[in-house]
């Protein structure tokens, strides 16, 4: 699954990293790259970060803009499938027709009678990146270096892999902002760093978090969210405890003492208006790796052959390594130095542990993508056909990003100011398609393509805080949270298409049915999520009324309750077990309006708890931050969310035991929920020794039987992501075919035409 608290998604509106783009009118004259269109192909998108870099890119817009500009190592199919030959080509049918990919490499996967495996990438010859330098196996194995690099801190997450050498690389290292940060204000010891570096670092830091509680001070009262000169109210609004009569200072202190070093973090989460680059400008200069111990100069498993070929040695099966493996392969001359750069002994295009000079790109992608990156100002990012791409220049010459507030996605298509977006998919949105086409969501005017997202909305529950004896564990404390999951799980049906209508069903398994591994309501086994009695038995029959279902939900859940320890009398719980509660509180990021997909089923199952003496405490939050400053301070008790996926269904970072309590696994996220599950956590591990997916699906399967068993996560809804284009102003014949989660409208953008 791989996710990270930015991977979050507020269920209503988020959109995934599809790619939102089109090109608005204007006359158009044939010439440029190929014989391309001059007329623009303009693609409304929501607000980017300028971080358009393929290793810092934090947004899925950010992503989207690099993404132009890159090249991938291989490409996948329709279905998420890794294509092997991508130098040939090979060809995967999708709903009935068979489609051929091709990419830059072949990648040969051997697993070895020792239990290592070797991946040998065999690069084309002739790629050619968009400044006309060509591309080697030195640019891919500089990629992996970066990623890799003991200060890197973006999202990749490759350097959790077993590839032989990682950890003697990246051991004894750490970044001079972190070690000063231990250090200390008051440090005398300037063995690996000047004083006059501490006290920069100080001044920096304490300006940046002093005016970072400002920012959200400020932000607090003019929002009415806090009284003016109420520092502690604002605190309190944004997930923060501060004394009442406590001061900027003090709510300061609060964030120091959340984030430590991590000013990127700190900044990136909680602002409310502000950047990194406005409070702490050279935060880069402390982001330099110190040594503190021995260290590797390079990675044995990275192995060069030649300039087109190299192999990468991983000490034993990881189903998840192949993807990471996956890189855009950037250019070593642009983003390092090719100077600095030896394939056998290191250093590998910078030194090692000082990405400054990668860092220096982030604004300014290249590398071997379709499109050029030229500019952007005034919210617009322009772009020129690549005349390089191995695939040929894209017909449509240049290309525009536009950014665009979601409420006005349609209406820019309609209208001609935009071309292609991806406007929150609805029941509203829907009808609003079907209005400006006569009645249908294709026709005349508007084109849609609708996917499942790649994620998909849940209702959770923290083991540690809503649990009985302080035993999350017990059957107790899982009676207790099953009580809860019964009730709420019963008023999914009626939210979910009282929001989305047929742009999102009810899902029973916490992973998103675009995964292989979701279960299927075909299977012998499926089984609709929370649906069974404290016995086993079916709540439910096929004759039921609502009514009828919601007072069987309640019958059941007082079962579940009274077996977790509950005094129940006259159908009513009276008195709660030892560290259990008859109230509990639920966050649900809704802008204080109710606008979020499960609001409705938190407001009726409010009565319906009330009615059997449970009282369910529903706080809108109009401000989503709160939600994740509160579970990552394992202060939640039930939150509604929704996770974004990745195409490999591996469960490690949300459900391994190691990350509960803030543990090992990078990006892990079971801080939230605090399984612990010595069972799961050893059928995690086994499925991702396996690259056989009939087995693994298995495994996954009695994985997401023991997840539901604990009763942390209620699923809600698989949502769907529309893309809508301008039938008038797009040729529509040349839109990528069959578009799908896993290969989205921009995979064959160089066909693209304009009419």
């Amino acid at each position: 699954m791989n996710v990270t608290r930015r991977n979050f998604l507020k269920a209503a509106g988020a959109t995934s990293a599809m790619g939102i783009l089109a090109g608005c009118g204007g006359g158009s004259s044939s010439g440029g790259a190929g014989g391309a269109s001059d007329t623009p192909l303009v693609v409304g998108y929501s607000p980017f970060s300028s971080k358009f870099s393929p290793f810092f890119a934090e947004t899925a817009y950010d992503q989207d803009a690099q993404n132009m500009t890159q090249l991938l190592l291989f490409p996948t199919t329709r279905l998420g499938e890794v294509v092997y030959k991508g130098i040939e080509g090979e060809s995967y049918e999708y709903n009935g027709t068979s489609y051929t990919y091709t990419g830059p490499a072949d990648i040969e996967v051997t697993e070895n009678a020792d239990g290592t495996v070797d991946y040998d990438i065999t690069l084309r010859d002739d790629i050619v990146f968009s400044d006309g330098e060509g591309m080697t196996i030195d640019d891919y194995i500089f990629s992996l270096y970066v990623v890799c690099d003991p200060t890197y801190d973006g999202s990749a997450t490759l350097f959790s892999m077993p590839i032989e050498g990682m950890d003697e690389y990246r051991s004894g290292m750490e970044t001079l902002g972190s070690l000063i940060f231990e250090a200390g204000e008051d440090n005398t010891d300037f063995a690996n760093w000047t004083e006059e570096q501490q006290t920069a670092y100080w001044e920096s830091y304490n300006g940046t978090t002093k005016a970072l509680a400002e920012d959200i001070v400020s932000y607090c009262v003019e929002n009415g969210y806090a009284e003016d000169g109420d520092i502690a109210g604002a605190a309190e609004s944004w997930g923060f405890e501060v004394a009442k009569d406590g001061t900027v200072e003090d709510f300061a202190k609060a964030l120091s003492d959340a984030y430590g070093a991590d000013v990127n973090g700190m900044v990136g989460t909680e602002a409310a208006s502000v950047t990194v680059d406005d409070l702490f400008p050279n935060l880069a200069d402390y982001s330099i790796g110190v040594e503190t111990g021995e260290s590797a100069a390079t990675i044995t498993g990275i192995q060069k052959i030649d300039d087109y070929n190299c192999r990468i040695h991983a000490t034993q099966v990881d189903a998840n390594l192949i993807y990471q493996l996956g890189l855009q392969i950037c250019p070593l001359h642009y983003y390092g130095d090719d100077k600095q750069f030896n394939a056998e002994t290191g250093p590998f295009g910078f030194p090692k542990g000082d990405l400054s000079l990668v860092r220096a790109k982030t604004t300014q992608p290249m590398g071997a993508g379709p499109y050029k990156f030229i500019k952007f100002e005034n919210g617009i990012i322009n772009y020129e056909a690549n005349e390089h791409y191995f695939k040929s220049a894209p017909k449509i010459k240049y290309l525009q990003f536009r950014e665009v507030q979601d409420v006005d996605k349609l209406n820019g298509v309609v209208t001609g100011t935009i071309d292609l977006t991806d406007p929150s998919w609805s029941k509203d949105t829907a009808q609003a398609v079907a209005d400006e086409n006569g009645g249908e969501i294709t026709g005349d005017v508007i084109t849609t393509s609708t996917v499942d997202n790649l994620g998909y909305g849940y209702i959770g529950i923290n083991s540690h805080n809503v649990c009985v004896n302080d035993e999350p564990g017990s059957d107790a404390s899982k009676c207790l949270r099953k009580g809860l999951a019964t009730i709420l799980a019963a008023y999914r049906d009626v939210a979910i298409d009282s929001y989305y209508g047929e742009a999102a069903e009810v899902i029973n398994y916490p992973i998103s049915n675009t995964s292989w591994a979701a279960p299927h309501a075909t299977d012998p086994d499926y089984k609709v999520a929370f649906s069974v009695d404290v016995d086993g038995n079916d709540i439910y029959t096929s004759d039921m009324s609502a009514d009828d279902r919601y007072a069987a939900a309640q019958q059941a859940a007082l079962g579940f309750f009274e077996k977790a320890g509950y005094t129940v009398a006259d159908g009513k719980l009276t008195e709660a077990p030892k560290g259990a509660k008859l109230e509990y509180e639920v966050m649900i990021p809704a802008d204080g309006t109710g606008d979020h997909p499960a609001f409705m089923i938190l407001t009726e199952a409010e009565d319906a708890f009330a009615e059997i003496g449970m009282k369910l405490i529903v706080n809108d939050l109009s401000n989503s931050s709160d939600l994740w400053t509160k579970l990552e301070a394992n202060q939640g008790e039930i939150w509604c969310a929704a996770w974004g996926a990745t195409i490999d269904p591996d469960m490690t970072q949300v459900y391994f035991s190691d990350i509960a309590n803030g543990g090992k696994e990078p990006g892990g996220s079971n801080y939230m929920y605090q399984i612990e599950d010595e069972e799961l956590d050893s059928l995690i591990k086994d499925a991702r020794a396996s690259t056989d997916q009939e087995y693994r699906k298995q495994i996954y399967k009695a994985c997401l039987d023991i997840i539901i068993d604990w009763a942390c996560e209620i699923p809600t809804y698989q949502r769907q992501n529309a893309i809508i284009f301008s039938t008038e102003r797009i040729n529509i014949d040349t839109v990528t075919p069959d578009i799908s989660t896993f290969y989205t409208w921009d995979k064959e953008i160089e066909n693209y035409e304009m009419k």
